[in-house]
């Protein structure tokens, strides 16, 4: 837990006697200075507090332009804040430099990008497997964790495509399995449907349902209110700011249990 600005936090817990949060944000602000001086400055983020329990999976919603994005580089070390403290599954990100960041991302961060940032000169399988192999990861091993993603998330048959031959949603599917290949403690999502059509978008979410229903913990920047009521709760956010007092979802009937995955959408021949 980060302690209040100004005050000494309690002594940290033995191991073990208590669930550390997967993602703890407190008074995170940050100002994006212009380089040319007759411009104004932008206050990206104003005093953010966040918490995500463990296997919590929250949806931070707004407009463009709210901050919603800079949230997520500044959890998962893209970016520093001005001020304010990060902590991911106890870890705190302060005073990292770009190698602690780097080691804290492939440890416990996932990241899910709205366009899919996959490297299209290596097949799905190698998208996948390259992850883990740069963690440290023995080849064969995270080679044989690509491929339980693959089947996992419906794509064995495309492990040797290259991901330009994917649709959108298959794309965003291997995007989703490359974020899980270290077993993220927190999986981080940027607009994940902001890039496909409605069928595409659908399947993507349901996967997140599946992924959250195992216990995954999912933070998820979305303007879309549709997109935002899968998760168990809402933030909203709005000039920089987020109200954390966070509105439940209400499940609908038979939204417990899911069948198959949705089509792929936007189907390529």
């Amino acid at each position: 837990m980060i302690p209040p600005a100004g005050a000494e936090g309690p002594p940290p817990a033995p191991l073990g006697e208590i669930a550390v949060d997967a993602l703890e944000v407190r008074g995170l602000r940050k100002t994006y200075r212009p380089e040319d001086a007759e411009g104004a400055p932008v206050r990206a983020l104003r005093g953010v507090d966040l918490t995500l329990a463990p296997g919590e999976f929250v949806a931070v919603m707004g407009p463009s332009g709210c901050g919603k994005s800079t949230l997520l580089n500044m959890v998962a070390g893209l970016d520093t804040p001005d001020e304010g403290e990060i902590a991911v599954s106890g870890e705190s990100l302060s005073g990292m430099n770009e190698d602690d960041l780097a080691r804290m991302r492939r440890k416990h961060v996932g990241i899910v990008f709205q366009f899919f940032n996959l490297l299209e000169g290596m097949s799905a399988l190698e998208n996948v497997t390259l992850p883990a192999v740069v963690a440290g990861t023995p080849r064969k091993q995270a080679e044989t964790r690509a491929r339980d993603l693959l089947d996992l998330l419906g794509l064995s048959d495309k492990a040797g495509k290259a991901p330009g031959v994917l649709s959108g949603g298959q794309r965003q599917r291997l995007a989703i399995a490359r974020a899980l290949a270290n077993q993220p403690t927190l999986l981080l999502a940027d607009e994940p449907t902001g890039a496909l059509d409605s069928a595409g978008g659908a399947e993507v979410m349901e996967l997140f349902r599946r992924l959250h229903a195992d216990g995954q913990a999912i933070l998820l920047v979305t303007h879309d209110e549709t997109v935002a009521e899968a998760a168990d709760r809402i933030a909203r956010m709005r000039d920089g700011r987020v109200d954390d007092g966070a509105e439940p979802v209400a499940v609908a009937a038979g939204d417990a249990t899911f069948g198959p995955l949705a089509g792929d959408g936007d189907p390529r021949p």
